[in-house]
């Protein structure tokens, strides 16, 4: 049982990972072609833009529930603090996606498209900045007492390293969301996020550096874990890395590749989890709480892992399912 106690957060903690993951994957295209939308200059484009997304958006949404629920169920502890002290930026993203929902159905029954228009651009920023203010909050730590219950103030969360990651996400959605609509697009339109691609390539790169030179210097267990052995060889290994994948990903775009600028830049968010988890584990809340002090009993853990090993494969399949459908091109002719 001592032994489970261990090894069942660990499970639960992959699980979170796998699900946040896939979360900024999915939706993150979702998120970053309503950013692009607001750019857009004729109706025309940004209706392929919004038929693009008609049949994958709202399946992608669903692993922001299920992590939700799962940070519920494995850690209530961390669900309530988290929760309590990012009111104000899940608040936000919460906002952000209700109003690009309900912007995305009333723009297709409205014979005035332009205030719809302007509401699922804005719903999409909104939704991508609460999530980099959350994440940012999340790593710059959370003030609890001994119990790991939140005793800091509504604003802890807004400073210097949550602003550099909520504009560096954004700027990664903004990417993702042009190499998806490579794929989808063609001809002037597909051009033209061939160059935002470009440019959101390299401001990501830039908002990456910053974040990687500020974060050491400003929070103090990131420096700590950095800059001891072994782990400090293990962190120069990834930005040397991710570089490489920055530059495969422009050399893609300059050979204006289809598929493989949106594969890079799933590495790149690969990558880019991979170091953050590294950073943070085994605390749910840095460097307060670990999930080891935040996890359920065994016994509901164990309960969780045969539901959840059931639903993960369903789920899987109906995104697959969906991609391999709609894997087309969107067209002119499509918008209607």
């Amino acid at each position: 049982m001592e032994s489970l106690t261990y090894f069942l957060p660990q499970v639960w903690f992959a699980i979170l990972a796998l699900f946040l993951f896939l979360y900024v994957m999915l939706d993150g295209f979702d998120l970053g072609v309503g950013i692009l939308s607001l750019t857009s200059s004729t109706e025309e484009r940004r209706g392929i833009l919004m038929t693009s997304l008609g049949n994958v958006w709202d399946a992608n949404e669903t692993w922001l529930v299920i992590m939700g629920g799962s940070l519920f169920g494995a850690f209530p502890l961390a669900y309530g603090t988290i929760l309590t002290a990012l009111y104000l930026p899940i608040w936000i993203m919460i906002f952000g996606l209700i109003f690009r929902a309900v912007a995305f159905e009333f723009r297709e029954h409205s014979d005035n498209k332009v205030l719809w228009n302007l509401a699922f651009g804005a719903g999409s920023f909104m939704a991508a900045l609460g999530q980099g203010f959350a994440l940012g909050g999340v790593l710059g730590g959370i003030e609890v007492d001994s119990g790991g219950h939140f005793i800091g103030g509504t604003w802890d969360w807004l400073n210097l390293p949550s602003i550099l990651i909520a504009l560096t996400l954004i700027q990664g959605y903004v990417l993702i969301g042009s190499t998806y609509l490579i794929m989808k697009t063609e001809g002037p339109l597909q051009a033209t996020h061939y160059r935002t691609a470009k440019l959101a390539a390299i401001t990501t790169l830039i908002g990456a550096l910053l974040i990687t030179i500020t974060t050491p210097v400003l929070i103090e267990y990131a420096r700590d874990r950095l800059f001891q052995a072994p782990q400090v060889y293990l962190f120069a290994v990834i930005p040397l890395l991710g570089l490489f994948l920055v530059w495969q990903l422009i050399k893609s775009l300059n050979a204006e590749a289809e598929r493989a600028p949106f594969l890079w830049t799933i590495l790149i968010f690969l990558l880019t989890f991979l170091g953050l988890a590294l950073i943070v584990f085994p605390y749910i809340i840095p460097t307060q709480v670990t999930i080891y002090a935040a996890a359920a009993a065994p016994s509901s853990l164990v309960f969780m892992i045969i539901f959840i090993g059931f639903l993960i494969p369903i789920m899987l399949a109906y995104n697959i399912y969906q991609y391999v459908v709609f894997r087309g091109k969107v067209t002119g002719d499509h918008y209607g």
